[in-house]
């Protein structure tokens, strides 16, 4: 199998990486492109966004806000399969179905940055067949898990864990002083952590997932009101968090409702993982 991947950025290396294949780069950057091309080895090659050949697979590994033009520029060199890794999933197959009507056509969304492969991949099978699932089986063979999903699932889901997430965590590091040494608590340093993670990524993606989902408007009008909120208030909103992320928790534990005030305040039991798609995509398809 041949695999054309548009776009030459970490993501589309890492699938140059991670499939079975023949793998050919095309990028905006000629050099980058070489890059990819030699940290995946085997033979990769690289080629022109201008190039006519033809691939068992299209792979589209550019930023989201690209994907679609990407898509239109280049589903008629796709033999076999189109797919995308862009992080988006309901305008891209909508591109697919428009360009690639007679080709097999998955949205493919790694949910981890390419350094902390492997890890689930969220997948929609959009018009399967053995082009694609030899792409998705080799996948799994080097130990990423397929979670089968729907564009809209995938993508209402991406509000919460991407956009809302990201907002409020850059939010918490604009917002947020150092310091002295000693006074961290569990969840400062939680926070910290996860701040300082996001801030090693490319500004530009976490930009184009904002653009893209819907989110930081109700991270925006929950800390508005968690500002304006009296003491009862606070209380009643601190149990209505509660009974969102404690109940089921603690009722597999205890059999309790899911109030579990100890008396000792600030428990600071959770821990903190925070997964993202980094820098995920190389150059734009034009």
């Amino acid at each position: 199998m041949d695999v054309l991947i548009v776009g030459a950025g970490a993501m589309g290396t890492w699938l140059g990486r991670a499939v079975d294949a023949s793998v050919t780069f095309a990028d905006v950057d000629a050099d980058a492109a070489a890059a990819a091309a030699d940290a995946v080895g085997n033979g990769a090659e690289t080629t022109t966004l201008e190039g006519t050949d033809s691939y068992d697979v299209v792979a589209i590994a550019v930023p989201m806000t690209h994907a679609v033009d990407a898509i239109a520029d280049h589903a008629d060199r796709a033999e076999g399969a189109i797919v995308d890794v862009s992080g988006a999933m309901g305008p891209p197959l909508e591109a697919m179905r428009t360009h690639a009507p007679d080709r097999e056509r998955a949205s493919l969304h790694p949910l981890f940055a390419p350094e902390r492969a492997p890890g689930s991949i969220a997948v929609v099978r959009d018009e399967t067949g053995p082009t694609v699932e030899t792409l998705l089986d080799a996948l799994a063979t080097r130990g990423n898990d397929v979670l089968e999903t729907t564009a809209t699932e995938h993508d209402d889901a991406m509000e919460t864990v991407q956009a809302a997430t990201h907002a409020a965590v850059l939010s918490f590091a604009l917002a947020a002083e150092p310091v002295p040494d000693g006074f961290e608590t569990p969840i400062y340093e939680g926070l910290g952590t996860l701040a300082e993670q996001m801030t090693e990524g490319t500004p530009r993606v976490y930009a184009d997932i904002q653009e893209a989902f819907d989110g930081a408007d109700a991270i925006a009008d929950a800390a508005a009101t968690v500002a304006e909120a009296d003491r009862d208030e606070l209380e009643s909103l601190y149990r209505e968090a509660a009974d969102r992320w404690q109940a089921d928790a603690a009722a597999e534990i205890d059999g309790t409702n899911g109030e579990t005030d100890d008396g000792t305040g600030d428990t600071n039991d959770e821990t903190a993982k925070y997964e993202t798609n980094g820098d995920a995509n190389g150059g734009t398809s034009r």
